[in-house]
């Protein structure tokens, strides 16, 4: 009676591990989702500090390509999987841009884009 009070209670602390392991590995994929948001604003908020720098929201082809460059390359702090970085205008206004920054996680097995708009207002 003993062995099998004991088979028992193995059984149910295996379970318990096993959500243990399954909640580490949501938590990690959480963390990693974090880091990509992380980024792609930190890098939203260099675009627009170089507006801002340049006193408009007009973008030359050498800086959207630069910073194409930059955000599709994860080796660089700024990279991200598959990244891409857009800059448009807003209709009807003269002073300001929406900046949309997408890319897809490597960790989500659905493969869905995820993506981050900014809107830059210049005076």
């Amino acid at each position: 009676m003993a062995l099998i009070e004991v088979l028992v209670s193995i059984l149910i602390f295996s379970f318990g591990v096993l959500g243990l392991i399954g909640l580490e590995a949501s938590a990690v994929n959480f963390s990693i989702d974090a880091e990509d948001r992380s980024r792609a604003a930190l890098f939203a908020s260099d675009i627009a500090s170089t507006m801002w720098l340049n006193g408009t929201v007009a973008v030359t082809s050498p800086q959207l390509v630069t910073w194409q460059n930059n955000i599709a390359n994860p080796a660089l702090p700024t990279g991200l999987p598959s990244g891409t970085v857009s800059v448009t205008a807003t209709a009807g206004t003269t002073n300001s841009a929406d900046i949309l920054i997408t890319w897809t996680p490597q960790t989500d097995k659905t493969a869905t884009t995820r993506q981050l708009t900014t809107r830059v207002i210049l005076p």
